[in-house]
């Protein structure tokens, strides 16, 4: 049997769960993703040395993720641009187009070698080989924004004219 008034139930799309007291605690990964974040400012010159150095020192001891949120406000794009540039999410984008490239190359042949058994006269692969290609090159062309913007293609980005 379920007692109401011990349920709590937080809704992380809530203004509520981020300030008050249903705070959302951060983890140790949050805190390093937006190290990073704080780094390639600094790298690029957003942040001089000093405050660089202060909001990584207030990175590493954030408890709850709105402090996180007030350190990268600030930057373009919060700073998550500045994820994509790193040497992880460039080669996990090229792991995606060279398993993407994989994944047609089967294809394709599969459907040349059912359409050689088949005796059709026409060429019916086509039409799936087409769409395959049509993927793999928008995959190809677009796969930075796959990584950190969750599929996100440019023209549906936020701040695309």
């Amino acid at each position: 049997m379920s007692r109401p008034d011990l349920e709590v139930t937080v809704n992380v799309h809530d203004d509520k769960a981020w300030s008050g007291p249903n705070r959302l605690r951060t983890s140790d990964s949050e805190r390093e993703q937006v190290a990073t974040i704080l780094r390639a400012a600094m790298g690029e010159g957003r942040l001089n040395l000093a405050e660089g150095e202060e909001r990584l020192a207030a990175a590493y001891a954030a408890t709850y993720r709105d402090e996180l949120t007030r350190l990268t406000a600030d930057l373009p794009g919060g700073g998550r641009t500045a994820l994509l540039e790193t040497p992880q999410a460039r080669s996990a984008a090229r792991r995606g187009v060279r398993r993407h490239a994989g994944f047609v190359f089967v294809l394709a042949f599969l459907l040349l070698g059912l359409w050689v058994l088949s005796g059709a006269h026409v060429f019916w692969p086509a039409i799936p080989l087409a769409f395959l290609s049509i993927g793999f090159f928008r995959h190809a062309r677009y796969r930075r924004y796959a990584y950190h913007h969750h599929g996100i293609a440019p023209w549906n980005a936020p701040g695309h004219r």
